[in-house]
């Protein structure tokens, strides 16, 4: 986060090199890579260097290093214009009795220092990633790392080669502290100590003290424990994938992290002291004091719009709702040749070869919803997660959590901390989902601002048989299309609200996780049967961005669609009706001889269905049965341009 406003291109793509690590430490390899990313308007230029510098170092680096960045969410709002966040996800396959632990066990093994030799750069990044920022950060750029994607497949492959052979007890990758939080989490870990030997740590720069080797950043860049007799052969590898290699400790069983430098002891301190034992920090929790006036929407001072079809261009051509295709296709996503569905549907869908099985992938998060209500908006970031999966036909398998705040010292951002988990945890529960990892990235204001509340959802679910995987776009003309859930007359936290009445305001849509599972447990039985022809949620931008998003993203060019609706109680808003971000509902499209199937199916459930128009024509149609002049009625041509950002 804090890197990528200082040095962009940099602070990004060693977001993506750290993330891969954190994987093939494991003994798994990549097999694909997600972006979370919240940035400044587009439209204010002065923004431009950070957005385009972080797009460019996510893409530079995953495309050299041949790991497809096969999506991602992308959220812009002023709140992030100097706190830029940068968050990465990697998703990848390991065999079960392959899988490594980072532990520094056996007293007597050797520790050994693998990967690119050790410079200046990264000193105190993680303490400059832990404070917050002021009007001098910019001069910090020292303290950003610098990524080499080569390096980081030649280690990539060498670390996967060792773990395959069995010559590794532990293995960790050097991230934030570099030598010094890896040696201790691996001692830790095990329950020993270890003894390392600072002269003996491969150098790209003279004169560098203890200090600057131990707390060194610098990427790509691994620290193994191997038996003696393995070592050998652990070097041997290493010399065939051309990186550096060095003994340069071994295990102990005091538990202390002792440093020498060659002869003489310039460190020592229990490992545990710098890790299980670190005392608790306890913060202080409350509201902040202008938390009732966030939620104080009065729907009654927003006025109706004249023309619901100007209203759906201009939210298609906004920054958060408009195509991201700008970003992603700078992104080789088709890299491995595993890529069944690519970015721009609900999920990115991704086959295992030598198997009928494939892996959907999603990224999820809502700031807005977390900072009028954080507990519901922690709710429905993991909902839509799931719920992006199960359009694409998957089971969600488990989820991993980015959780990005602001100062942790101020009460009102630990009261927001503590609600988002909750609602996070209630919502895992609910839906059945672990949460198998995650990260917490504090401290993320500048100048005593911090940003919205912001955690990001990574989820993976399981699609088998692959050819059961769904898009998000409409199929064919003739098709039926289908509304499964309710929708309920509330605006608050829309784009709707924020892009046309310019207020960041109201109550969150409300989520019954029972009726979110209802419905996930109602699509994937029409998915399996095969009944189903596309799915997409509805999310930001509401019913009517979801029927347009599912015209306009087919990939053989945009189709439009008919639809009739009446809104579910007699005195809703219009507006409310079309652009409202009532959760738990999905557009889903069958062929007519399937549309009973799905009804039975929703009936079974108990999730509300109806059939809401056709696809086909060159218009997009919205409107009620009782009304000769529809609400809306756009020529599909029109709303790719607004969409695509097109004057």
């Amino acid at each position: 986060n804090h890197p990528s406003f200082i040095e962009p291109f940099q602070g990004a793509a060693t977001g993506v090199g750290g993330i891969l690590r954190d994987i093939f430490t494991m003994g798994a390899r990549p097999i694909a890579l997600l972006d979370s990313l919240r940035f400044g308007s587009p439209e204010e230029k002065k923004n431009h260097r950070v957005i385009h510098g972080v797009v460019e170092g996510i893409s530079a680096y995953g495309n050299c290093v041949g790991v497809p960045t096969v999506g991602g969410d992308t959220v812009f709002n002023d709140i992030y214009e100097r706190n830029p966040l940068v968050n990465v996800f990697c998703l990848g396959i390991a065999k079960h009795d392959h899988l490594m632990r980072s532990q520094a066990a056996g007293v007597g093994n050797l520790v050994i220092y693998i990967g690119a030799k050790t410079g200046r750069d990264g000193i105190h990044g993680a303490t400059m990633a832990s404070d917050s920022f002021d009007d001098a950060s910019i001069s910090q750029r020292p303290t950003v790392q610098v990524g080499d994607p080569f390096t980081e497949k030649l280690l990539m492959e060498a670390s996967l080669e060792l773990v395959e052979q069995g010559l590794l007890i532990g293995i960790q990758d050097m991230g934030a502290a570099g030598l010094t939080g890896a040696s201790c989490e691996m001692a830790s870990g095990a329950g020993t100590g270890i003894e390392l030997d600072v002269a003996t740590v491969p150098r790209r720069e003279q004169g560098m003290t203890p200090y600057d080797v131990m707390l060194s950043e610098s990427q790509e860049r691994m620290l193994l424990v191997a038996k003696p007799e393995c070592v050998s052969d652990v070097l041997a590898v290493c010399t065939k994938w051309d990186l550096a290699a060095a003994v340069v400790g071994k295990v102990t069983g005091d538990g202390i992290l002792r440093i020498r430098d060659a002869d003489g002891i310039v460190a020592e301190i229990p490992a545990q002291a710098l890790t299980d034992e670190a005392p608790p920090a306890e913060h202080q929790s409350s509201p902040p004091q202008f938390q009732d006036a966030l939620q104080g929407l009065n729907h009654e001072l927003i006025p109706l719009p004249r023309d619901y079809g100007a209203v759906l261009l201009e939210l298609l051509g906004s920054p958060n709702l408009s195509n991201k295709a700008w970003i992603f296709e700078q992104y080789d996503f088709m890299v491995r040749t595993n890529t069944v569905i690519r970015p721009g549907s609900d999920s990115a869908v991704l086959r295992i070869k030598d198997t009928s099985k494939a892996l959907a992938i999603t990224v999820d998060g809502n700031p807005l919803y977390c900072l009028l209500n954080p507990y519901v908006g922690g709710t429905i970031a993991v909902a839509e997660a799931a719920r992006n999966l199960v359009c694409a036909g998957a089971k969600p398998l488990g989820l991993t959590d980015a959780l990005n705040f602001g100062n942790p010292e101020r009460p009102e951002i630990v009261w927001q901390f503590e609600l988002v988990i909750e609602g996070l945890a209630d919502a895992c529960k609910a839906l059945d989902i672990p949460v198998v990892s995650g990260n917490v990235s504090f401290y993320n204001e500048t100048n005593g601002i911090s940003v919205y509340p912001s955690p990001m959802i990574g989820m993976v679910g399981l699609i088998d048989p692959v050819e059961r995987a769904v898009s998000q776009w409409f199929k064919n003309d003739g098709d039926v299309v289908l509304l499964l859930g309710d929708t309920h007359d509330e605006m608050g936290g829309s784009e709707y609200v924020r892009v046309i009445h310019h207020r960041e305001q109201g109550i969150p849509p409300l989520l019954s996780l029972e009726t979110e599972r209802a419905m996930h447990t109602c699509l994937l039985q029409a998915i399996e049967a095969g009944f189903v022809c596309s799915a997409h949620d509805c999310s930001e931008g509401g019913l009517a961005i979801a029927i347009a998003e599912s015209c306009l993203s087919r990939p053989q060019g945009p189709i439009g669609a008919s639809m009739t609706l009446a809104p579910d109680i007699s005195d809703m808003r219009i507006d409310a009706f079309l652009f409202g971000e009532t959760q738990s509902r999905a557009i889903v499209t069958v062929e007519s001889s399937n549309v009973s199937e799905v009804q039975s199916l929703a009936q079974t459930a108990g999730v509300p269905i109806r059939v809401i128009g056709m696809v086909g024509g060159q218009r997009l149609r919205i409107g009620s049965p009782d009304l000769e002049t529809p609400w809306i009625d756009v020529d599909v041509d029109v709303m790719y341009n607004a969409w695509m950002r097109k004057q």
